[in-house]
């Protein structure tokens, strides 16, 4: 069994328990980080967490970890992505969707990215699957925002994608962005806080290079884009997309988000 874990700096206690962000009536509480895979690490999200003062709870389920059975310690809770499928049966997968009803009792910030979006699709009732013409999105595309998203906060004109599935949007969440490409359900609301992104917004230049370098067969499924132009386009909308995601977390975790 892995213990729960943190990156840099920051200590995370064994498994169950909650790592502090410091000490005193100002600490800021840690934010649960929720990995898939064991050299798995949180991009920019984490980078901006540790910038923030924020202490990294990491937990991989996969591996044995637990999953707090409250937030009431955490100022919030992300699920990453992965390369399993949110139908997928194993038990783990099964668990964190189920866990996700905890962010959303008790009305906690919640983000899915990717894997961990369409868990959050998956729990309130929505379905994940295949493109029909086995399309898929690997790499920068464009996204634009809905009406509701506008009334939330400015977009990202192109972000990083990987995946070969997508969501449908379930009752009673509200749509963000979309795109025109394969999979149009990019990002979207439920309640007061929880959030889930299609896209990437934490990739670094490091896991760009690492993603591709790595899986050079997933380059080669239909529509996915070329190795050099994931690199290129990094260089360009990488920083645009960071700056949007540092205004975004920071609103997210002091609960300033609403669709007035």
């Amino acid at each position: 069994m892995f213990e729960a874990r943190s990156y840099g700096s920051d200590e995370a206690g064994a498994a169950g328990q909650v790592p502090r962000g410091g000490s005193g009536p100002a600490a800021k509480k840690p934010v649960c980080i929720v990995l898939h895979q064991e050299h798995s690490n949180p991009g920019h999200v984490g980078q901006w967490f540790r910038r923030n003062g924020h202490a990294l709870d990491v937990r991989k389920p996969r591996f044995g970890d637990p999953l707090p059975e409250t937030l009431e310690h955490h100022c919030g809770a992300v699920i990453f992505g992965g390369p399993m499928s949110a139908n997928d049966k194993d038990d783990f997968v099964r668990a964190e969707i189920e866990w996700i009803g905890v962010a959303l009792k008790e009305k906690k910030p919640f983000l899915g990215i990717c894997l961990g979006a369409q868990m959050l699709n998956v729990h309130l009732g929505g379905r994940v699957g295949f493109h029909p013409d086995d399309m898929v999105e690997i790499g920068y595309y464009p996204l634009a925002a809905t009406p509701d998203g506008r009334r939330l906060c400015p977009w990202p004109e192109t972000v990083y994608q990987w995946h070969r599935e997508g969501c449908d949007l379930a009752q009673g969440a509200q749509l963000l962005a979309t795109s025109s490409g394969a999979f149009p359900n990019q990002a979207f609301t439920y309640g007061p806080a929880a959030f889930g992104f299609q896209f990437h917004p934490e990739i670094t230049y490091a896991q760009v290079h690492r993603w591709t370098g790595h899986n050079p067969h997933r380059l080669e499924l239909k529509g996915a884009r070329e190795r050099h132009e994931h690199i290129e386009g990094h260089v360009v909308h990488g920083p645009k997309v960071h700056a949007w995601l540092d205004c975004f977390l920071n609103r997210w975790v002091g609960a300033k988000l609403a669709i007035e």
